[in-house]
């Protein structure tokens, strides 16, 4: 048991010193997703220690400590996306509903042909705004019912996993298709008018995952998201910010982003929502994401059902109420975050200023 519990005891040491180690392969940036997983397999650990372990031998000790240490830390990374944390967005208390703004982001999976389980959600819950992610032609096709009620899109088809679709109830200007790291890797960004004439910014991305069939290293998806992160940081304007990131709410990226931006998370002290793997009850993490600006607060947000998709589809109801914006706090950057998040977006050759800024 000693010698089970010590091989244990070093498989979580090493995923939980292998993110700390700042390295951009995919690897090492694989270690940011599982902190749930690694908590709970370090709690089970714990207890298996000291039921058959010799607590008068020092290294039991020693183990029961480590582990004890990797656990704490794994959770200091997960506890924010639990019901015990404070509230970073505060839940909507305005009822006009010239106010609300819903928005479904759906990675539908290219493969998968059930098409009539998407139509039937945006049926159900009749979002303003639905972003769609790895959607090709055949999905164009099958979801050209939406735009008798949704009619106002853009459309990016494409067969490599990338293709996104915008659907949209209310008008927007401005929109754009722009591949700001890697060529065949779009994002759409539009200025969208709300029903109370008000506008907001709008950005929906799905870079690359670092991974041993895509990026060998996270540098592109990072350059990506620092990148419309610092461009979102020098505007006034109301600004969401949605899509399958390809990352978890809790990576030192994700964190960078929230930093640099000045964008907030709406699942802070609500939960994680974890939407992938939608086959895989215990292997979950939160891939797909909606942040947006202080001017907004939160009515309603829910991971929807399954529609036939490696993931699951995100639904998220805002209300507009710019009067909350100076009482509501995200991450704060300071000057060693700024520099690196100017490091990590230069490193690609991509500017802040590529980044398309939708006037107001």
């Amino acid at each position: 048991m000693l010698i089970i519990s010590a091989t244990a005891t070093l498989l979580i040491v090493i995923a939980t010193v292998l993110p700390l180690l700042k390295h951009t392969h995919w690897v090492v940036r694989g270690m940011d997703f599982p902190r749930l997983q690694i908590a709970s397999f370090a709690m089970g650990l714990l207890i298996v220690e000291f039921i058959f372990l010799d607590l008068q031998r020092p290294i039991a000790a020693l183990l029961i400590a480590t582990t004890t240490l990797c656990f704490c830390w794994q959770l200091w990374w997960i506890l924010p996306y639990t019901l015990i944390w404070p509230k970073e967005v505060k839940a909507a208390n305005v009822l006009d509903l010239n106010s609300q703004l819903s928005v479904i982001t759906a990675n539908v999976l290219k493969t998968n042909r059930n098409s009539d389980a998407l139509i039937d959600i945006v049926a159900a819950y009749r979002p303003d705004i639905l972003v769609t992610l790895e959607s090709d032609t055949w999905w164009q096709n099958r979801l050209k019912v939406l735009e008798v009620d949704m009619p106002y899109s853009v459309k990016c088809p494409l067969d490599n996993l990338y293709g996104m679709h915008v659907y949209s109830r209310l008008p927007f200007s401005e929109e754009k298709i722009s591949y700001l790291v890697e060529k065949d890797i779009p994002s759409i960004h539009l200025a969208l008018e709300l029903r109370t004439g008000d506008k907001v910014r709008m950005h929906f991305v799905h870079p690359a995952p670092p991974s041993p069939t895509e990026n060998a290293e996270s540098t592109e998806r990072d350059a990506e998201l620092i990148t419309i992160a610092r461009s979102i940081a020098e505007t006034a304007q109301a600004v969401i910010v949605t899509g399958d990131l390809n990352d978890v709410a809790w990576s030192a990226t994700t964190r960078l982003f929230r930093k640099i931006s000045g964008l907030l998370d709406p699942r802070v002290g609500r939960g994680m929502f974890n939407t992938f793997h939608a086959a895989y009850p215990f292997l979950r993490w939160p891939l797909d994401h909606i942040f947006h600006s202080s001017h907004f607060t939160v009515k309603n947000i829910q991971r929807l059902p399954s529609m036939g998709s490696d993931h699951f589809p995100l639904f998220t109801l805002l209300v507009f109420n710019p009067a909350v914006e100076g009482s509501q706090k995200g991450l704060a950057a300071n000057h060693v975050d700024h520099a690196q998040a100017k490091a990590v977006s230069e490193e690609k050759g991509v500017r802040k200023q590529d980044v398309p800024t939708p006037n107001k």
